[in-house]
């Protein structure tokens, strides 16, 4: 696992078309904002493994 900090408004790119944000960070929990191809999909986790336990 790579682990990267960043703070707000600044970004990593995952290849040359996936780039996440920190949009916002509170004490609780942090916003990221995802821009891709709209042919990517982006789930959240929980989302995920759900999709893949109906397949």
């Amino acid at each position: 696992m790579l682990i990267l900090s960043r703070r707000k408004n600044e970004a990593i790119f995952i290849g040359d078309d996936i780039r996440v944000s920190v949009v916002e960070l509170t004490a609780k929990y942090i916003r990221l904002g995802f821009e891709a191809k709209r042919e990517i999909p982006i789930y959240r986790e929980e989302i995920y493994r759900r999709k893949q336990r109906a397949k």
